[in-house]
């Protein structure tokens, strides 16, 4: 049944997705929210980008039948291969997580040197820096793909000597290369911000993708004028296509909270 008011959709290939939400409930506390996590079919990061464009297309198709006014990607791999084919299709603001956090690496990068790190699907598109440098084409991007960052967070294994060094090692090349700037090009990523920050040193700043987007979709529902009225509850629901406990267990350390009741859809 549709939510009402109509809710915020955002959907993800699994619980990543859910630093998205968190944040998009910091900045409007009064929006009701759908979450879909792509649980049956995680990650996106490995599929081809027609298989990504197809999952994407069903993934919004179960939000719509929610009665959704905004459609959030917070899948990267999403983002990068299937946002025009979304944007095309639907009749409603479509947000992905690589414009916004392109964005704000432009404004807070010094010297033009920014570096990216994703899942492999989402370094391999080349989507950041084609974004990042048709907004500012003297800025020099690097991409480094860090597949395990992945089941590291939802592991919980977010703080130590393990994710430590696991993260000096994907980002020794950095170093090298006077970057000043990083964006956490993946919806897991924050919540290894702070052993990233260590590998990397206190000059260089992280740029929270999930962040970015929210403070997005802020400005679309302000500039439409569709923010939900204020003294009414808002509801959150969660969706998943497979494995609803475990997408509760793990998304706890994403949401920062129980997640409470995750239904099951069929796609």
């Amino acid at each position: 049944m549709p939510v009402e008011p109509k809710a915020i959709g955002i959907f993800d290939s699994g619980v990543g997705g859910l630093t998205v939400l968190r944040r998009v409930g910091e900045c409007l506390p009064n929006e009701s929210i759908v979450y879909l996590g792509d649980t049956a079919r995680v990650p996106y990061g490995t599929k081809s980008a027609d298989t990504v464009i197809r999952y994407a297309r069903a993934c919004a198709g179960i939000l719509l039948e929610r009665g959704i006014k905004i459609l959030v990607v917070a899948c990267n791999t999403a983002s990068a291969y299937a946002l025009d084919m979304l944007r095309d299709e639907l009749d409603m603001p479509v947000i992905g997580v690589v414009e916004p956090g392109a964005l704000e690496a432009l404004h807070q990068t010094h010297n033009k040197r920014v570096g990216v790190i994703g899942t492999a699907g989402t370094v391999a598109s080349g989507q950041y820096t084609d974004t990042i440098q048709s907004l500012d084409p003297n800025i020099e991007v690097f991409s480094k793909a860090c597949p395990l960052f992945v089941p590291l967070a939802e592991e919980g294994w977010t703080d130590g000597e393990v994710p430590l060094a696991v993260a000096r090692t994907y980002l020794a090349d950095f170093a090298l290369r006077d970057i000043d700037t990083i964006v956490l090009g993946c919806t897991h990523y924050p919540l290894l911000k702070e052993v990233i920050g260590q590998a990397v040193g206190e000059g260089v700043v992280l740029v929270d993708s999930a962040e970015a987007t929210a403070h997005a979709v802020c400005d679309v529902v302000a500039a439409m004028d569709i923010a939900a009225a204020s003294g009414r509850p808002p509801s959150h629901q969660f969706l998943v296509s497979d494995a609803p406990d475990g997408f509760a267990r793990i998304g706890r350390r994403f949401l920062g909270r129980d997640i409470g009741e995750v239904d099951w859809v069929d796609f």
